[in-house]
């Protein structure tokens, strides 16, 4: 008789809601002889919901760590966003030694915060440094090398940069391209046009915003070009919201597909949402993406579908611009205004060999899967 493996207790410390995201379908491909916790430090957590418990206290800031825009670490200061890190590393404190492992996934912050709480011997995945822009600081790498045992990059460079430095580190791939969810909703069957597009407007304060305007830009198409139109819904958006903003009409008739949110139309166009955690399906079924997401954007292009994305006057550019030098022409970026996205819009959807162009270049600068199974077996664990 084979004796089964000793349970072992994960913690994972995500930062945002990209990084829950990718955190979450982490989480849902451990073995069963792992149980996980999941510390989101920002946010609800939504994205753990089915998947696991979510421990630690709920901290809110008034950007949601989203750093693209600008002002928003002061905003963040001013509306009391000091206050929540005493009780994060209380928490943090307070867990020390009760978890075989703890993975930080997202940027720095949980690095940091281990670093603070005495936690050593983390496995740290940085979905954040891309490579193409700053790479780690002097500092950085000093608190990586004394927190952490094993960290995985998204690029070559940034992990021979640690090991220089001392640390294990390695690059097998872009974990954000083994964790693109995928649910319960046929998107493929509500095809009716020749093309399709898919619309991630975000998960933030400015979501309904992004949403009317990709709306708007749509609405100005010529007949011949308009393509069917899918929405992911984020599990913090209103759809009431977006629907007044873009002044849409909701239909609440739904199928029997868990993940069906119904339609949003008008006498122009018909706009098919489903929650957030069937994004790939909608992704699978569509050409190009109009976003103005994080991280779906990375996961859309790593995929062959081009992106339009436009610059909203409050966005950092220091952050939008390391992006671009990742992304290149994948990402198209045109001002944040209707007859400015509209344009770029008809030129792709127009143009079948420039749209596959852009999309081969996409999949190249983003990679490939494969950093799930080697953080897997740096573990010592089997996939579930």
């Amino acid at each position: 008789m084979i004796d089964a493996a000793p349970r072992q207790r994960f913690l994972i410390i995500s930062n945002g809601h990209g990084e829950d995201a990718i955190a979450a379908q982490l989480v849902a491909r451990l073995p069963d002889h792992v149980s996980a916790d999941a510390y989101p430090m920002i946010g609800s957590g939504k994205a753990y919901d089915g998947i696991c418990p979510v421990v630690g206290p709920r901290a809110t800031l008034a950007s949601e760590g989203w750093r693209n825009v600008k002002g928003s670490l002061r905003r963040d200061v001013i509306n009391g966003g000091l206050m929540t890190i005493p009780p994060a590393l209380r928490f943090l404190r307070s867990v020390r030694g009760r978890y075989d492992r703890v993975l930080v996934v997202g940027d720095m912050v949980g690095v940091l915060a281990c670093l603070a709480t005495g936690h050593r011997d983390l496995v740290y995945i940085d979905v954040y440094k891309t490579g193409s822009a700053r790479l780690y600081s002097a500092l950085e790498r000093l608190a990586i090398r004394r927190s952490c045992a094993l960290v995985f990059c998204r690029a070559d460079n940034l992990a021979e940069l640690l090991r220089q430095s001392g640390v294990d580190a390695r690059s097998a791939g872009n974990l954000m391209m083994d964790t693109i969810p995928y649910g319960d909703y046929d998107a493929a069957s509500r095809r009716t046009h020749r093309l399709g597009v898919t619309l991630l407007p975000g998960s933030r304060a400015l979501t309904s915003e992004s949403f009317a305007l990709q709306i708007a830009a749509l609405r100005q198409l010529p007949p011949d070009l308009r393509p069917d139109i899918f929405l992911a819904v984020a599990g913090s958006v209103s759809i009431s919201e977006l629907a007044k903003a873009a002044g849409l009409q909701r239909n609440s008739m739904l199928s029997a597909e868990p993940d069906d949110l119904g339609q949003l139309s008008d006498e122009t166009l018909t706009v098919h949402m489903a929650r957030g955690r069937a994004m790939g399906n909608l992704l699978a079924a569509s050409d190009l993406v109009l976003s103005q997401a994080g991280t779906a954007t990375i996961q859309s292009l790593g995929l062959g579908k081009p992106a339009i994305t436009f610059i909203n006057p409050r966005d950092r550019r220091s952050r939008f611009e390391d992006e671009q030098r990742l992304f290149g022409p994948a990402r198209v970026v045109v001002e944040a205004y209707p007859d400015k996205l509209t344009p770029a819009l008809a030129a792709l959807l127009g143009n079948d060999s420039g749209r596959a162009e852009l999309g081969a270049a996409g999949q190249e600068r983003i990679g490939g899967p494969g950093a799930l199974a080697a953080i897997l077996d740096a573990l010592g664990l089997d996939a579930a």
